[in-house]
This record gives C-alpha cells, sequence and structure tokens, in this order.
C-alpha cells in the first residue's frame, strides 16, 4: 500500500494506492462507525464492484444508501445532477452526510459537484475506478457538468476527503479506456518530467500487460505530479493551468463531436499533437521531441489528429469558450522541451488552424 499527501493545510487529505483494497479490512478514511453516506456510481460500474464496497462499508457500521446513474460522457448534465440531490434528500440525508463516488471521471465530477453543492456543502470521497480517474480526475478538487455549449462549464473546485485507487479495478477497464488513461499520463510527462517520459518509452508495453509494479509505480508518479501542482496552485492561477497541455485543442473535440463520441483522452492526445506542432511552428520544439511524442501516443493507441469530420476553422469558436481565455484571448498551454511547459498567449489564431493542419498532413 502507498499513501500519497495532498498538502492543503487543513484541507489536506491522503490518496491511497493498492491492490485489493475493496476486498480487505482497511476502513475507508474517514468514515466511522454511525456515519451515514451515499454512493454514486454507474450501471457499468455498478455489477463489478457496487456490492464490494457497499458489503465493506456497512462491516463497518456505515450506513450506506446508493444512486446508480447511467454510464457516459453525455450523462454528465444539470438534469442527471438532480438525480443525486433528488436521492439525497429522499433519503433524508443532511449535513453530515458522506458522498463517496465510485467510477471514472464522469461519476468523480458529478459527485464532487453534488457533494459542493448539496446543503451548501459535504463531505465527499473519490474511488476512481478507470485509469484516467486514477491518475487526474480524482485528485486536485476540480468538480463539475457539461454544458452543450462546453465542456466542464458548470462546477466548482472543491476538495475530497480522501482518494481510495485499487489498482484490480484496471483489471476490468476496456482496452480503449485504458488507452484513454495514458493519455493523461503522457502529458504529466511532458509537461513536468522529462525522466519520467522515458520511463514510460521504456515501459509502455509493461503498463499495457497491466504488470502491477509497473502500474503502481506510474499511478503514484502521476499523483504525486499532479499534488504537487495542486499544492502550489489550487485554484488555477498559475501552474495549474500547465495541467491542461492538449484540453483547450481536446475540448473542442468532445463539445463539437458530441460528448462521449471521444473518449477525453483521446480527444487530449489529439490535442497536445496539435499544441506540440504550435510550438513547433514558433521555433521553439525540436523535430526529434515532436516524433517522440508522436511514437509514444501512437504505441499508446491513441489519435494523433483530430476527426475527419471537424474542419480546423471549427476548433476556434469552441477554443474561445474556454477557462484560460482572459479578456478574449487565448492561452494555449505549449511545451517547451519535454519535461517544460508553459502558458502562452501570443499564439495567433492563424497559428492555431495550421497547427491543426499539421496533424492531418
Amino acid at each position: 500500500m502507498e499513501k500519497i499527501i495532498v498538502t492543503l493545510g487543513e484541507r489536506s487529505y491522503p490518496i491511497t494506492i493498492a491492490a485489493g483494497l475493496f476486498n480487505d479490512q482497511t476502513p475507508f478514511w474517514p468514515l466511522t462507525c454511525g456515519d451515514s453516506a451515499m454512493l454514486v456510481t454507474n450501471d457499468l460500474i455498478a455489477p463489478l464492484y457496487l456490492d464490494a464496497v457497499r458489503d465493506k462499508l456497512m462491516k463497518s457500521g456505515v450506513k450506506i444508501d446508493q444512486v446508480i446513474l447511467p454510464d457516459g460522457e453525455q450523462y454528465k448534465s444539470l438534469t442527471v445532477l438532480d438525480q443525486v440531490f433528488s436521492a439525497l434528500l429522499a433519503q433524508s440525508h443532511s449535513r453530515d452526510t458522506t458522498i463517496i463516488a465510485l467510477g471514472g471521471g464522469v461519476i468523480g465530477d458529478l459527485a464532487g459537484f453534488a457533494a459542493a453543492s448539496y446543503q451548501r456543502g459535504v463531505r465527499f470521497i473519490q474511488v476512481p475506478t478507470t485509469l484516467l480517474s486514477q491518475v487526474d480526475s480524482s485528485v486536485g478538487g476540480k468538480t463539475a457538468v457539461n454544458h452543450p455549449l462546453g465542456k466542464n462549464m458548470i462546477g466548482a473546485f472543491y476538495q475530497p476527503a480522501s482518494v481510495v485507487i485499487d489498482l484490480d479495478c484496471l483489471n476490468t477497464l476496456p482496452r480503449r479506456e485504458f488507452s484513454s488513461g495514458l493519455a493523461e499520463i503522457i502529458k504529466y510527462a511532458i509537461i513536468l518530467d522529462a525522466a519520467f517520459f522515458k520511463w514510460l518509452e521504456t515501459h509502455l508495453e509493461a503498463l499495457l500487460a497491466l504488470e502491477p509494479r509497473a502500474l503502481a509505480y506510474c499511478i503514484r508518479r502521476c499523483c504525486e505530479l499532479k499534488a504537487n501542482v495542486v499544492a502550489i496552485d489550487e485554484r488555477d492561477q498559475g501552474q495549474r493551468a500547465l495541467l491542461n497541455l492538449g484540453h483547450t485543442y481536446g475540448h473542442a473535440i468532445e463539445t463539437y463531436m458530441g460528448y462521449g463520441n471521444w473518449l477525453h483522452g483521446e480527444a487530449v492526445a489529439a490535442g497536445m499533437m496539435m499544441a506540440v506542432h504550435a510550438v513547433r511552428r514558433l521555433g521553439q520544439f525540436r523535430n526529434a521531441d515532436v516524433e517522440r511524442i508522436k511514437a509514444l501516443l501512437l504505441r499508446a493507441g491513441l489519435p494523433v489528429s483530430g476527426p475527419e469530420e471537424m474542419a480546423p476553422e471549427a476548433y476556434l469558436p469552441h477554443m474561445m469558450r474556454d477557462k484560460k481565455v482572459i479578456s478574449g484571448r487565448l492561452r494555449l498551454v505549449l511545451p517547451v522541451v519535454i519535461g517544460k511547459a508553459e502558458v502562452c498567449t501570443n499564439v495567433a489564431n492563424d497559428m492555431v488552424v495550421a497547427s491543426i493542419k499539421d496533424c492531418q498532413a
């Protein structure tokens, strides 16, 4: 078992990483006997893990209710969020309850936003079941639902009380979903850790084969990197923006194509290549590193260009709704070298379109 602390003063919390957590006797910190909780999951995860988690909590003396939502990014909406509120109210949950998010990024974001809003804020625990949510979305307190005009536009910063990562969940994860998670892992390496990027080049096949030691190291390293950034910039005012490499392009793809048609990691992977081509056009990135990134994404089973049916010019209206836009100016996260990135405000719209076209060449 590994434990990492996200250091945020009195709101600090642990990330626990191990295999078999759902089946051992370790309690779900900080729940104790007599507590009440609402377990939020979806109809894909419920048959796999709901009974194990619920039984574990009940043996600890926790009063547990549940709400099962439909699976898919298209259900990360205000309409589905209201189902969580209705379940909490119907079961008379008060301000001392705990919401437990059992699922991937959609469930984590939606349940976290419910926790931030219900009776002006109740405790919640993240139990991520996908690779992407284990290495990224469950850590850091970003919660949100989507709007037809933009992804994650309605939400709040709201930290969990705990993140519980059971590595065994990855054994049931479809390969496409696993590859989607690899995109966020590769992102961390590009923006923060050149040595980790080299490690991924060497150990990618071990990750794809679900080798336990490789998975444990990789997930721990990503959580460490994100925890360090969140501790410095919890509310995305500076360094945390770097974690959005590829996301400005990627969110445009997800919105244009309809939520769920492109997985988040797939859209981010294509967006990272677009960002890399933008900085190459600015003369600030080596061609050899462009090829290293492209090769690693392809080995991970990820796209390196956007949807064929989406014209390069169609990206800009969606990108201009990005949360990093300030005073009408588009800001892009661009790598300087592998292992370092910066937020740039000097990328003209025609350069953005050209970088998208470069990926299609």
